[in-house]
């Protein structure tokens, strides 16, 4: 069987969702993915990051992971994005990345691939299940194959019942949170397998 490719596409301001994308991509791997973890460029003014320590600190300690580019989606089978939550939709350091994807999406580059996704936001009810809509809904523009979480696993009942994809307050992962995403990231991998044969 064909190795599936994963990219595992994360922004953070203050690193909950960098805690998730790497738990994604270590459960990706030991599920028989390649995995890419890369990171969503910072697009905010650089004095508004140098004004708030935790948001310059958490930029300046995740250098090393490479900025994710329209080559990384064009390599992978199956996308793993995540990104925290900005008034219901998704962060707009996603969205610039997103919308910087016209050429590959107009030549397919993106069709036919599995996408999954998650997030975080400030409380319960802050717009995550909203947030992950609206990345299907990008999803479905790219043509891209859609791997929710849905109930398909006990942990669901277990780390809050968000059948999009998992989502979180703020902070580190809790070992029911691990649990979740390790679950995404396997049924992400194994669909993705299955697709490539």
């Amino acid at each position: 069987m064909t190795k599936p490719k994963i990219a595992v596409v994360f922004y953070t301001t203050y690193g909950s969702n960098q805690g998730v994308a790497q738990a994604a991509a270590a459960a990706a791997e030991a599920a028989g993915a390649e995995v890419r973890l890369r990171r969503i460029a910072e697009t905010a003014p650089e004095a508004v990051v140098q004004g708030q320590e935790p948001w310059a600190r958490q930029l300046a300690a995740m250098q090393d992971i490479p900025e994710v580019s329209a080559d990384d989606m064009e390599w992978a089978d199956g996308y793993f994005f995540s990104a925290p939550t900005r008034f219901g939709v998704v962060a707009s350091q996603m969205r610039a990345f997103i919308d910087s994807l016209g050429p590959l999406w107009q030549k397919g580059g993106m069709a036919n691939k599995t996408f999954t996704a998650t997030t975080s936001a400030g409380n319960l009810n802050g717009g995550q299940e909203s947030t992950l809509l609206s990345l299907y809904t990008t999803a479905m523009h790219w043509g891209a194959i859609i791997v929710a979480p849905g109930y398909a696993d006990p942990v669901k009942f277990e780390d809050g019942g968000n059948p999009y994809g998992y989502s979180m307050l703020p902070g580190a992962l809790s070992e029911t949170g691990q649990k979740s995403v390790a679950y995404q990231a396997m049924r992400l991998t194994q669909m993705t397998a299955k697709l490539i044969g």
